[in-house]
């Protein structure tokens, strides 16, 4: 086994963890979060709606199959920080180019383990969402405290400039595309284009600051909202484009925008206490009377008391009766 540095999470009520370095040394400061999946931690780590955000792993062996050039949602690594009880250190799968310290070494992100993830996740739970600080450089409680109460709350941050294109694209599609859609990129996963492809969806992306006049210029069948990072509320030039677009295009969001829609069409949205995070969320899909098992990964939500008449709820989560879905009756 490697020899690693001794590190700290120290999060923004007082509670702090020791543990060994995992990654790259440094420090890093980020709002800390859980993922209950067992697996997928290479695209958690390059989905853009982890940006500015420390992941805990709540599964207690990361990295067991390594890393590859593949299982990607970005060009790069978007977390600030990656938390996991123990890493396995010599991988095992056929496709394996890196092993998951190594992937985050590369990467310089900062990372802790050997801490008790499952003491740490009920805290989460119990106490919210907060920000937190690892330090591999830095063990003076008193002093990373000082650096952690200069970082902003997630609640009013615009991050999905942060992680959206510079310029718009063609994602490669097939030739027998049937749709042509734009697609308004908030921290877009490749997953997700790769899905609307298969759909026979020709793709244009475009960057999240985009007017509603070069949207519909591009004459799409439909307008695709992405999944992205941050406060919707914050995403104001997002939410005047699709003002703009309502009752023109056909119009379809995920996550972040299915909430820029909401508020478009005028309802409100706010954080969730802990978020939802993981591959087994259990959804009801109001219009079927039936159970979906579904994969997530939002810290805001739709306020359901806040629709205006003409939205109906389509889907709503099983475990804390929040909005999954929203859809327009005009």
């Amino acid at each position: 086994m490697k020899k690693s540095k001794a590190a700290v999470l120290l999060l923004q009520d007082g509670r702090f963890f020791y543990g060994k370095s995992l990654g790259a040394p440094g420090e890093t400061i980020g709002e800390v979060c859980f993922n209950t999946g067992m697996t997928g931690y290479q695209e958690i780590l390059t989905d853009p709606s982890y940006c500015r955000q420390i992941v805990i792993m709540t599964s207690p062996h990361i990295g067991n199959y390594g890393v590859n050039p593949d299982d990607v949602e970005s060009d790069r690594i978007q977390v600030v920080g990656f938390v996991i009880k123990e890493e396995t250190e010599i991988p095992s799968h056929w496709r394996a180019t890196q092993s998951i310290g190594e992937y985050l070494q590369e990467q310089k992100i900062v990372g802790i383990q050997g801490i008790d993830t499952r003491a740490l996740t009920r805290h989460i739970r119990n106490h919210g969402a907060m920000n937190g600080i690892i330090s591999t450089i830095d063990s003076d409680l008193n002093s990373l405290k000082l650096k952690l109460n200069e970082a902003p709350s997630m609640v009013g941050l615009d991050l999905a400039k942060e992680v959206t294109c510079g310029d718009s694209y063609a994602w490669p599609s097939n030739r027998s595309a049937k749709y042509k859609i734009a697609a308004i990129d908030f921290g877009i996963k490749y997953n997700i284009l790769r899905l609307l492809k298969s759909y026979g969806c020709d793709v244009t992306v475009y960057p999240a600051q985009t007017s509603a006049e070069e949207i519909l210029d591009f004459e799409p069948d439909g307008v695709f909202l992405s999944n992205g990072p941050g406060d919707p509320a914050a995403v104001t030039y997002g939410i005047a484009t699709v003002k703009d677009i309502l009752g023109k295009k056909p119009i379809f969001g995920i996550c972040l925008g299915h909430q820029i829609l909401a508020l478009a069409l005028g309802a409100k949205t706010f954080k969730l206490k802990f978020g939802h995070r993981g591959i087994n969320h259990p959804v009801k899909n109001l219009e079927t009377d039936t159970v979906e098992i579904t994969s997530q990964n939002h810290g805001f939500a739709v306020d359901l008391d806040s629709l205006p008449d003409n939205i109906i709820p389509t889907h709503v989560n099983l475990n804390d009766n929040t909005s999954e879905g929203i859809r327009c009756k005009d």
